[in-house]
């Protein structure tokens, strides 16, 4: 008896954890129906579903990562993160994807996705791709088209194009909305006491004020 009082409340406690992550979708699919308005508000999940009957295979084609986009002039990167507020049909599957843009010598700095794991097939060009994971190991190589390279959710990763022409990138995510933090944007940008920067990072107050002018300063007084 005494044997059982241990064994369910362990069996309850694995089902708990078995079934904490998101949900496995209860129909083939659903796209967020606005109703009259046309533009999708970010909580898609207050819109009812589409009657499948009224669907087409235009709901769930997306053109828009075509073309590249214009790269940033101080990074020489472009990216078009592509989730269900922009692309309905990826709404409750799961995944989301993005397109990244570099000219020659651009990068994309260093930054982590919270919320998925990323694999980035290279489309074109050369890429100086990798990332550092939680005990500070660096894994990094040059790939080229057609390699693909994965991301760990939470690890820090970066790519830069080492190629003498533009390159591209297609990177694929296992959540909806796997979110990104830029590290020196949020490191620089968002308004942490200079005097702890540094201390931090032995860098003058001089540095410390351009760095902040880069990336915009938003500190907010509590």
């Amino acid at each position: 008896m005494a044997g059982n009082l241990i064994f369910f409340p362990l069996l309850l406690l694995l089902h708990l954890h078995s079934t904490s992550s998101d949900p496995d979708p209860i129909q083939d699919f659903c796209i967020p129906d606005p109703g009259p308005s046309p533009i999708l508000q970010t909580h898609l999940s207050t819109y009812p579903c589409k009657n499948p009957s009224n669907a087409t295979a235009a709901d769930f084609t997306f053109s828009g990562a075509r073309s590249p986009s214009k790269p940033s002039p101080e990074t020489g990167f472009a990216g078009l993160s592509v989730t269900p507020s922009l692309f309905p049909a990826l709404h409750t599957l799961g995944m989301s994807f993005a397109r990244a843009d570099f000219e020659p010598g651009g990068v994309n700095p260093p930054h982590y996705h919270p919320r998925a794991t990323e694999t980035a097939l290279v489309l074109e060009g050369k890429i100086y791709s990798g990332f550092v994971d939680s005990g500070g190991r660096l894994f990094a190589k040059v790939i080229t088209k057609g390699e693909v390279m994965v991301f760990p959710k939470a690890m820090v990763h970066f790519q830069m194009n080492v190629g003498e022409s533009p390159a591209a990138i297609f990177g694929s995510f296992n959540g909806e909305n796997p979110g990104v933090v830029r590290v020196p944007a949020t490191v620089f940008g968002a308004g942490i006491k200079e005097e702890l920067l540094e201390k931090a990072f032995g860098l003058s107050r001089k540095e410390i004020e351009r760095l902040e002018r880069r990336f915009g300063s938003k500190e907010v007084e509590l």
